[in-house]
């Protein structure tokens, strides 16, 4: 018998949207961003808990998480560093402040730094066109960048754990646990 890795409380969660759409099938991005949210990630034991749940295939659930950039299908650092590289912010500097971010995390794209603290990776438009270039930190964003900017709310993010530079959140209710 396998081992399954969602709680009773994230799959009560997930059986809670049912009422919200016409089938099981719809309830699958709410079941994974609830998976992702408890287990930190999208792991493969997790997509198959989600399949199951749903009656779906591992490979559909598969399928979907790896579309969207914002399910991680391995572990990710505490926080996350999504860099839009859509041609508005790459016209306005993108490059560099990816280059930036590289540099001073010591890390490529796609990794997370030793200690865990911070994961960097490249996403498509963020909505933000007017205001690049631009991150969004798990679920804040930071517009107008500079690397002295950058360097300032990594600061922040080491010794405090958040930074007041953030121009907005971009919040989505937590439904499993982590945020």
């Amino acid at each position: 018998m396998r081992l399954k890795i969602l709680s009773d409380k994230a799959k009560a969660a997930i059986e809670a949207e049912f009422p919200k759409y016409p089938d099981k099938r719809s309830v699958l991005l709410a079941a994974l961003r609830t998976a992702q949210d408890e287990v930190g990630y999208l792991s493969e034991a997790a997509m198959v808990d989600v399949a199951e749940i749903l009656d779906l295939t591992p490979v559909q659930v598969y399928d979907v998480a790896s579309f969207y950039t914002l399910f991680n299908l391995k572990p990710v650092g505490k926080h996350v560093i999504q860099v839009c590289k859509t041609l508005s912010c790459a016209l306005v500097g993108a490059g560099g402040i990816i280059e930036h971010l590289q540099g001073r995390l010591g890390i490529r794209v796609g990794e997370t730094t030793p200690d865990g603290l911070f994961s960097l990776k490249l996403v498509e438009c963020l909505a933000s066109c007017g205001t690049g270039p631009m991150v969004q930190i798990n679920n804040r964003y930071y517009e107008q960048l500079t690397p002295e900017k950058i360097d300032r709310i990594l600061d922040d993010l080491k010794r405090e754990g958040k930074s007041s530079l953030a121009s907005g959140p971009f919040q989505l209710p937590v439904l499993g646990g982590r945020s």
